[in-house]
């Protein structure tokens, strides 16, 4: 079978994004598809180095390459990037159409791919909606004729696709303030490829995540209610450090208040050193005794069932998890390993 992987490695050049959609491409090509990655998002890139974004893509599409050829030699140069100016790195404009032509399945991770009419060839386009309340506030804001014309415009290529999954697990259900926006959203999960996560025990680390404190400068409003980020989440949260043993640790990106966090007894990391490679957003993550996280607002209150793709990668490292309950316990087994909690009683006797 022939797969297209869409993603924003070199969108994002950092570690945990690389995590993020790779391994879907190394998953494909462990089953013995023909995979091909593909990154086209009209947008600029970001410089980690110069924290800031620019339109030149060279360095990021020769990190990209470093990253798949970590995962296996045989993918360093199965990628294709284009440029904002339009400018293809990998494959030519002819040879792209003629590879979306013959490919069965096109997998648009996180909708990140400008869908153009060269890869609507492809025999099914599938839409992955990785965070769920996100995309379906754009189609409400459509729907309810209040969208600006960027959202139009990104609401009028996602239905372009065949078949839409979600990593909401929950969406659908009568307890679930998630709107379905009259598509069957079926549920899916974050591949992870367990040999890339090695098991090292460290007893004597410490409670770690990694996290932005805020994304979207605009809360997403769906029904009415206005919706926050891990900010809103995280504030509930803020004294749990004086009510527990454990040392807890927050690798931290986004102007976040971290002397007040610190202040709480948090220890704190760069967020960008953590997650600066692969290689060290593993060491990061293998390191640490468990992991302790909160979810975004916007994952919790409406109970989308979503679950971390940060957290798949502590548990298949060995590590405990102790996150925020979204809903998720409905789909897999809590309790043991994996850990939710609503409270701070809970959060401190799951710790």
């Amino acid at each position: 079978m022939r797969v297209i992987v869409t993603g924003l490695v070199a969108t994002y050049p950092v570690g945990g994004v690389a995590w993020d959609y790779l391994q879907y491409v190394q998953a494909f090509h462990a089953l013995g598809c023909e995979v091909h990655y593909l990154e086209d998002t009209g947008q600029w890139v970001y410089d980690p180095a110069a924290q800031t974004f620019t339109d030149d893509v060279s360095a990021n599409v020769r990190y990209l390459s470093a990253a798949l050829a970590s995962l296996d030699p045989a993918l360093e140069h199965r990628r294709t990037v284009r440029a904002p100016d339009g400018t293809l790195h990998g494959l030519g404009e002819r040879e792209l159409a003629a590879l979306c032509a013959k490919t069965d399945f096109f997998l648009n991770v996180s909708g990140s791919c400008w869908l153009r009419e060269p890869y609507r060839a492809a025999r099914v386009k599938a839409y992955v909606d990785t965070d769920p309340c996100y995309s379906q506030a754009r189609i409400a804001a459509v729907d309810a004729g209040v969208a600006d014309e960027s959202t139009r415009f990104s609401v009028d290529l996602m239905r372009r696709h065949d078949v839409f999954f979600t990593n909401g697990e929950h969406l659908g259900a009568p307890d679930c303030l998630v709107p379905t926006c009259g598509i069957r959203w079926h549920p899916t999960r974050q591949p992870i490829v367990l040999a890339n996560w090695p098991v090292h025990a460290a007893p004597d680390g410490p409670f770690t995540t990694v996290m932005s404190w805020k994304i979207k400068p605009t809360p997403p409003v769906v029904g009415g209610r206005v919706y926050g980020d891990k900010d809103v989440e995280f504030e509930r949260f803020m004294d749990l450090p004086s009510r527990t043993w454990e040392t807890l640790e927050v690798a931290l990106a986004g102007a976040a208040p971290r002397e007040r966090i610190a202040a709480a007894g948090w220890r704190l990391r760069d967020g960008h050193a953590v997650s600066s490679t692969m290689a060290a957003y593993r060491d990061f993550i293998r390191g640490s005794r468990g992991e302790f996280t909160v979810a975004k607002d916007i994952y919790v209150r409406p109970r989308s069932g979503w679950f971390s793709d940060r957290s798949v990668c502590y548990l298949a490292a060995g590590k405990p998890v102790v996150t925020q309950d979204t809903g998720v316990g409905k789909f897999v087994p809590t309790g043991r390993g994996l850990l939710t909690y609503t409270t701070m009683e809970e959060a401190v006797d799951a710790l």
